[in-house]
């Protein structure tokens, strides 16, 4: 069944600039700038104030919301609102939290060695299961790696976007898979241990 008209709001921080034109979306803050195209989605995506009601009863404007909104849409479609929203509170949270992801070196015998190279663009992993093989994961634009400095064997990779900072991430989980020997006896590798945010919550 088609439903006329699907909408859902997202309430724009005041220390947050957003700019939408034609399904293209750019989020501004202190963290610096994210954009984003929804082209492919058929939405429509604009800035609006909802009118509420003050002390003495006046109707004055409400903060500023973001609207996403589906006409006639099937099932596909309407899911299609949610993913669109939940991509840009993501942005928002990006430019003003950021995003954080740590890391730990698992291993049994043989000690991982990781090196941060290229100012934190880079990290080389070796002796990954005695291996003489150097791995070498270049990290995503915008996205940091560092050591951290009060757990052992633990990695911090820190970015505004939350899709650069996951694959990156991703990517040096990959790098050290085990192959050919059994993935429940042989652990070895590095994994996800935490998802949070730079700028901590009060």
């Amino acid at each position: 069944m088609k439903l006329v008209k699907a909408s859902q709001d997202i309430t724009i921080p005041d220390d947050v600039k957003l700019e939408v034109k034609s399904r293209k979306i750019r989020v501004t803050g202190p963290r610096g700038t994210l954009t984003r195209d929804f082209k492919h989605l058929a939405v429509d995506m604009y800035k609006t104030h909802d009118q509420v009601e003050n002390d003495e009863g006046e109707m004055v404007e409400g903060p500023l919301k973001l609207r996403v909104d589906c006409h006639f849409g099937k099932r596909k479609r309407l899911a299609a609102i949610r993913t669109c929203t939940s991509h840009v509170q993501n942005m928002i949270k990006g430019v003003t939290k950021g995003f954080e992801y740590k890391m730990r070196l698992v291993y049994a015998h043989f000690p991982i060695n990781a090196n941060i190279t290229e100012e934190g663009s880079c990290i080389e992993v070796r002796n990954f299961l005695g291996e003489k093989r150097v791995r070498i994961v270049n990290m995503l634009p915008g996205v940091k790696i560092v050591r951290s400095t009060n757990v052992k064997d633990e990695l911090v990779i820190s970015g505004s976007d939350i899709e650069l900072v996951s694959k990156s991430a991703a990517l040096i989980n990959m790098s050290c898979h085990v192959k050919k020997k059994d993935i429940r006896k042989f652990l070895d590798g590095v994994y996800v241990s935490e998802k949070t945010t730079i700028v901590k919550d009060e």
